[in-house]
């Protein structure tokens, strides 16, 4: 049911019917979205401070250009909420009982009003850039437009792209929307330049973008709905490339989150009178162990550092960053840097231990592979959100054991409880040979008991409960999965320990004992840790069954329907079995 019948909202079909209002009416029109982004998120979660701040630049930009023919590309794409109220699906936020009939980012297959879809961050200028040399050799003559800011000016890819953008022929548009914040403050001396043009009105000598070949334009207040107009007609149809820089409030219209940025930038749903989430965060948990192993290294006096790519809230890494600022580096949305900078660090002979969330860390293979693995140094890096999930497409989180397994030297390990995550996290710090990955756990796990846990992982060794018949190999948080399945088919359970070292000899055991070996993982089936024991075990007379997920992009698809599709259910696994 529609919340708010009477929102001028719901006379908005297009932008077409946005360029019949007047000034007043597209400010009320801002407030209006303001309450629904809020009422939104605080029911389903989202990103909420980029959203709340980017709505009077939405408003003038479709009141302006004439998009689909006219093109934007939003860089990260999570700031796209007005976007997609404008453009033709308001009953998204409107309806509670459509909340889920979009995704949070922009997506070619949902409207013609988006062109891409783009969830991590600083491609939008090398996007657009590409289309606006495929218009200039089709003959066109639209405006193509890309929006970087909100932290995605800290990745490299957006200084690629300025290099090439700058020298177009025709007519470019780059929106630089300074709002000051990445997830975390923007770091480097990026904000240094910035800040500088901010406070000169863009008149500061030291432009780094005027530098750069560009046009510069600049708006002081970028939530002025008649001056974004303004700024936007000024540079429309501009036959070359130019940069418009505007300084928008991060968070605007929620005191909240003008408060505390950070916290604001993607919320699980909360209560919008207390501002406090529904669910309370579970103690103890992956992120918590693993910041108490930092804490106790620092007070050890070990040269230890905890780096990240603007993501500390994801890991609870803002006590470390507050109280050892010397044992903490955040390098900004610059995934590739965070990995250079853990083996520079390393080869030094400090221990750094890097946070990375797998569906951004993809963005660092070849620092991964050409920097990391290919000096053999020993990085330790926790590996967050890393599994199956109902996710956007943008955001899927089970690549990382392909990435980070197939690559020589990485020892790739996968905790069950929360006690082997601790000791796993120890031995990485303490041993100097290999670069050492940990799959933090996603799924509920138990605390497990540090006594009974092994503490040196030099020589993977499986842990084998003994059945009969059927041997199930749970990897990581897959554990409780594959108990489950094991207690049905009173089956041998295996806690194979790492996602990419085997352990050959009890592998033999297993294949000479056994009808069936079953493996569970977390994660792709595709290039992972199944395919690695079935390309073993392939002369050895044993069935293998490998369970995981497809190589498929989900996108906002239930858990439960994606574990059915890949057969994830202990009903499907034991009848699979049985079947045989």
């Amino acid at each position: 049911m529609n919340k708010h019948p009477d929102y001028l909202l719901n006379k908005i079909s297009g932008p077409k019917d946005l360029k019949k209002l007047s000034i007043p009416e597209m400010e009320k029109l801002a407030k209006e979205i303001r309450t629904l982004i809020l009422e939104k998120d605080a029911a389903k979660g989202g990103h909420l401070g980029p959203d709340l701040g980017i709505v009077e630049a939405t408003i003038a930009y479709h009141y302006v250009f004439d998009a689909p023919k006219d093109k934007i590309v939003w860089d990260v794409s999570h700031q796209t909420y007005p976007h997609k109220m404008l453009t033709g699906r308001a009953q998204a936020w409107l309806d509670p009982n459509h909340y889920d009939d979009v995704t949070p980012f922009t997506n070619p297959d949902e409207s013609p009003y988006d062109y891409f879809a783009i969830g991590h961050t600083s491609t939008s200028v090398a996007l657009a850039t590409g289309m606006a040399r495929a218009r200039d050799l089709m003959g066109g003559h639209e405006n193509i437009t890309a929006l970087i800011g909100d932290g995605s000016m800290t990745g490299g890819l957006a200084y690629e792209g300025f290099n090439n953008a700058a020298i177009e022929k025709h007519n470019l548009v780059i929106v630089v929307n300074d709002n000051q914040w990445s997830i975390n403050k923007n770091v480097g001396g990026l904000v240094t330049a910035l800040k500088k043009l901010r406070d000169s009105n863009g008149e500061a000598a030291e432009n780094p973008f005027k530098a750069m070949g560009f046009d510069y334009r600049y708006v002081a207040d970028g939530n002025n709905i008649q001056d974004m107009i303004n700024a936007f007609k000024a540079v429309k149809d501009v036959d070359h490339p130019i940069l418009l820089h505007i300084n928008t409030l991060k968070g605007k219209g929620y005191s909240p989150a003008l408060k505390d940025e950070e916290f604001h930038h993607w919320v699980i749903p909360f209560d919008l009178k207390t501002d406090k989430p529904l669910t309370p965060e579970k103690k103890p948990n992956p992120n918590t162990v693993a910041t108490d192993v930092i804490k106790e290294q620092i007070k050890a006096g070990n040269k230890i550092i905890a780096i990240n790519a603007a993501i500390p809230s994801n890991f609870d890494l803002d006590e470390i960053k507050d109280k050892y600022p010397d044992h903490y580096k955040d390098v900004g949305i610059a995934e590739q840097e965070s990995v250079a900078f853990a083996t520079g660090f390393a080869k030094e002979g400090g221990t750094p231990v890097l946070f990375e969330n797998s569906s951004f860390l993809q963005r660092a293979f070849d620092q991964l592979s050409h920097d990391t693995a290919a000096n053999d140094l020993p990085v330790v890096m926790m590996v967050g959100a890393g599994g199956i999930s109902s996710e956007s497409k943008t955001h899927l989180g089970m690549f990382d054991q392909v990435l980070i397994s197939n690559l020589p030297n990485w020892i790739y390990l996968a905790p069950t409880n929360l006690a082997e995550e601790k000791a796993m996290m120890h031995w990485a710090i303490k041993q100097r040979k290999h670069p050492v990955a940990i799959k933090m756990p996603i799924n509920d796990v138990p605390e497990g008991d540090d006594n009974k846990v092994i503490k040196d992982y030099s020589n993977i060794q499986y842990q084998v409960k003994p059945g009969k018949d059927v041997a199930v190999l749970a990897l990581g948080d897959f554990y409780q999965l594959g108990a489950k399945v094991a207690s049905k088919l009173n089956a041998t359970l295996v806690n194979p320990v790492s996602a990419n070292i085997l352990d050959k000899d009890t592998l033999d055991k297993l294949a000479a004992n056994h009808k069936v070996i079953i493996t569970l993982e977390d994660d792709a089936l595709d290039g992972g840790y199944g395919e690695k024991v079935a390309s073993y075990l392939g002369n050895k007379g044993v069935k293998v069954l490998n369970y995981g997920q497809k190589r498929v992009y989900t996108d906002q698809t239930p858990l439960k329907e994606i574990y059915k599709q890949n057969h994830l259910t202990v009903d499907q696994i034991v009848a699979d079995v049985k079947a045989l």
